[in-house]
């Protein structure tokens, strides 16, 4: 790459890191491994930049890479998710936290427990705010499937948070 297409390249990069781990954040539920989405879905840019020729696809771009590094990090072994009986360390909510910090916790706490692929599917429809066909874009999915994936990832949330998820639609 030449020099105006590194200062470009690092100018998108500053302006988008920040959105970017967020939404790695919410797929994932740990910031390590949101840190690493990020730096995967950048790298795979940076690699692409010169080849890109509608910057204003790049925010799409950047999103299906961390989606399928996030997949893809799911299906290795090491990776895999080990449930025990009692959990080492419980959130507790003291009553000086506020009721916004309380449902974010509840709400990442929840979309842990969805199925990758139904944990993206609500994310982008109700955390990045894409309609059905945009998220059914970015996953590389029909309009039906996008559907009935947040069907199911809501009726997993109610399971994990009863009411309070219709609360959070409402809101969306």
């Amino acid at each position: 790459m030449d020099q105006r297409e590194e200062q470009e390249f690092a100018e998108y990069f500053t302006a988008r890191r920040d959105a970017v781990r967020r939404t790695a954040y919410l797929l994932c539920g740990d910031w390590h491994r949101a840190d690493d989405l990020t730096q995967t879905a950048f790298v795979a840019l940076h690699r692409r930049w010169h080849k890109i020729r509608d910057r204003g696809a790049l925010d799409a771009y950047v999103r299906r890479s961390v989606l399928r590094a996030m997949i893809d990090e799911t299906r290795r072994p090491w990776r895999r998710e080990r449930h025990v009986d009692a959990v080492p360390e419980v959130a507790t909510t003291d009553a000086e936290v506020g009721e916004s910090v309380a449902t974010r916790s509840a709400l990442v706490d929840g979309l842990a427990k969805v199925p990758p692929r139904q944990r993206a599917v609500l994310v982008l429809r109700f955390l990045e705010g894409l309609d059905v066909a945009g998220t059914a874009q970015a996953l590389k999915c029909s309009e039906g499937t996008v559907k009935s994936q947040t069907a199911r990832g809501l009726a997993t949330l109610r399971e994990v948070l009863g009411d309070a998820v219709d609360d959070l639609r409402s809101t969306s």
